[in-house]
């Protein structure tokens, strides 16, 4: 299957809009905010002047807010299948339909923040992650910020090489480590992650970490009991996710990561 038949049969518009995916976009946006008043207050600029650059955009959960609170939204989006919802929602956004690893199109130093979260998820290997995090490198200005998302390898086994009981079958086709690590194949879509090799990548980009945070923490584990909760319960697990989305003891336990890099 290709990246493209995937996202034809997978309602990434509605990803974030089930409960779990409430709460990685409630911490995510949070953290946003949170760099975005700090680029605001450091230069004194009013939104407008502020620009914001989302790589693998989908279907603009993130820009299209960001976009109707006045910043200015550049989206960058590889399918055709999200980039054509995302056209067709006709919000104030200068849209590319274009592969994060060239950004050719793009001048040097123009945006103060730029979201990479979802490409990261798809390139296979270091170099090609690398290649990536190097573009947005060159685009964003000197003290701007990068938000990058990896999907972590501890989610994948716990949740399909056990929760599935595939686990077996996995290690005999090679697909897992002595360690439980996953092996990416050539045919696999997602490519899953371990702190040492994004802290690996935040180096060789020549990046310097600010935060790093789970943006979902346990929630992607609990998909039942937060169906099951009355509103005043969610909000306060809301609030928990976010309370604990930045310890050092669950970063990485969750199903993503989120580094948040400065050039």
């Amino acid at each position: 299957m290709t990246l493209e038949s995937y996202y034809k049969k997978f309602n990434e518009d509605h990803r974030l809009k089930t409960r779990h995916g409430q709460v990685e976009f409630f911490v995510t946006m949070h953290y946003i905010k949170k760099f975005l008043s700090q680029i605001s207050a450091d230069g004194r600029r009013d939104a407008s002047e502020i620009k914001i650059l989302d790589v693998g955009a989908a279907t603009g959960a993130y820009s299209i807010p960001l976009c109707r609170e006045g910043f200015d939204v550049t989206a960058v989006e590889l399918t055709k299948t999200n980039f054509d919802i995302l056209r067709a929602k006709h919000e104030n956004i200068k849209c590319w339909n274009a592969d994060a690893r060239d950004l050719h199109f793009l001048p040097d130093e123009t945006f103060d923040l730029a979201l990479l979260l979802g490409p990261l998820y798809h390139l296979r290997t270091q170099e090609e992650k690398l290649c990536a995090l190097s573009q947005a490198r060159r685009v964003i200005k000197i003290g701007g910020v990068i938000f990058a998302g990896y999907v972590m390898n501890e989610y994948a086994i716990l949740t399909y090489c056990f929760g599935k009981n595939k686990i077996k079958e996995n290690f005999l086709a090679k697909q897992i480590t002595g360690d439980f690590k996953t092996v990416c194949g050539d045919g696999d879509l997602y490519s899953y992650s371990r702190r040492e090799e994004i802290d690996f990548l935040a180096r060789e980009a020549r990046l310097e970490r600010v935060a790093i945070f789970s943006p979902d923490g346990p929630a992607d584990y609990m998909r039942r009991e937060l169906n099951s909760f009355d509103e005043e319960t969610f909000e306060l697990f809301k609030k928990y996710a976010l309370c604990v989305s930045s310890r050092p003891d669950l970063l990485g336990a969750g199903s993503h990561l989120v580094d948040v890099l400065k050039k």
